[in-house]
This record gives C-alpha cells, structure tokens and sequence, in this order.
C-alpha cells in the first residue's frame, strides 16, 4: 500500500483500492464456493462505486513536482496485488473460522501470536532509542488507551462477523461504517456534505439492499385452467 500510494495520485489509489470488495467476492466463489446471483455482482459494482465517489469527495490534489518520479505501473501493480492480498486473506481466513470446531478467541489468539512479535520488533527498529528512554507506554493518555480497546473491540467484532456471515457482508458493512463517519463528522467537525458524497452514500445504501434482495423461484405452470 505504501508503494502504490507513493506512485499513485490520491484519486487514483482509492479508486484502485475500492476492487479489494471485487476480489474479495472472486476469492469468495472460488475458494468456498458460494454462488452469487447476477444481482449481487450488480450490487457489488454500485459498491465500489459509491464508496469511491464519497472517499474522493473531500480529496484535495495537490500539485507536487515530485509527480515525474512517480510510476504509474508500479503503483498500479501494488495496488492490486494489495487489492488480491486483502481479498485472499480475508477469505482464507474465513475459511479456516468456519472450517473447524475451533473458537473465534483461539483463532485471534493464533494470530496474534505471530502479529505482537513482528509489530514489537517493528517498533523497537523505528523507536527504539525512544523506547528505552521514555519507556513503552510513554505518551498513553485515557484517549490512547480508549482507542486501543476500540479497536481491540472491533477487531474481534470482524472475527465474529466473518465466522456467522462472510467477507462480502463485511465489505459493506465498512462501506456503510464509511458513510456514517462522514455523516457523524458533520456535526462534530462542521464536515460540508457535498453532492458528490450524497451521490456516492445513495449508491451504498442501495447496493446493500440490493445484494439482499432475493428474488421470487420461478413456478412453473403445469396447467392452463383458463384458454
């Protein structure tokens, strides 16, 4: 992500970004073989494209003369291997909640086994110096420590929703949590809600409606009361 971001312009990643849902749903069909109606596919178009228009409302290009260094096919390149990376793990991960008896707190547990010692390293390779001056928790206000447990919190939430529903519903559940951000920040940061954006949340709500929709069996007329 970091080197697609480098090479990309601000409209570009995150519209390059969005096709993780697209990925994530080919994953989906392909490694647990779920099947996806025409309408459902429709659905996950309107997705990404309502979740782009509403991140690209507020972006603010900057012109920069460091544009020339960029390039435009690595930045494409990285972005979606990132985009088939976020969509492969999310349903292998998937796959392993809903393919053994084992619980969501053991799978985290697993997890996080490997995650703390390479983000304890990371941390000590980049700050180290600070570290063994100030101490580790140097800096940890009630903010910090309430955020930590946010999304602490929400992680386990994503376990619970991947092990009951699948990746696709949590794709747009964080696409909806996007739309509330924006509306919430209204208030609290005097955010300006833009054509654009409402354009773009209209398209969200309505992809979530219609992946849920489920059309009527066909029945078939055997007889003909009326000639």
């Amino acid at each position: 992500l970091y080197v697609a971001a480098s090479n990309l312009d601000v409209a570009t990643y995150q519209i390059t970004y969005q096709l993780k849902i697209l990925t994530t749903a080919m994953f989906a069909v392909t490694m647990l073989n779920k099947k996806l109606l025409g309408l459902q596919w429709m659905s996950l178009l309107i997705l990404v494209s309502g979740v782009a228009m509403v991140q690209l409302s507020d972006v603010k290009e900057q012109s920069s003369a460091s544009t020339e260094e960029q390039s435009k096919l690595i930045g494409f390149s990285a972005a979606l291997t990132a985009c088939c990376l976020s969509g492969f793990a999310g349903v292998y991960f998937e796959k392993i909640l809903k393919g053994s008896d084992i619980s969501v707190w053991m799978r985290n547990v697993q997890l996080a086994l490997l995650s703390v010692p390479l983000g304890f390293c990371t941390t000590m390779l980049k700050d180290g110096g600070a570290i063994s001056e100030k101490g580790f928790f140097h800096g940890y206000d009630s903010f910090v420590w309430f955020t930590v447990m946010q999304n602490a919190l929400g992680g386990l939430l994503v376990a619970v929703v991947v092990k009951y529903a699948d990746n696709i519903l949590k794709g747009f559940a964080c696409s909806l949590a996007i739309i509330i951000t924006c509306v919430a920040s209204i208030f609290i940061f005097d955010f300006s809600l833009s054509f654009q954006f409402a354009v773009g949340a209209a398209l969200v709500i309505s992809s979530i409606f219609l992946y849920g929709y489920q059309p009527k069996p066909k029945q078939n007329n055997k007889t003909m009361e009326r000639i």
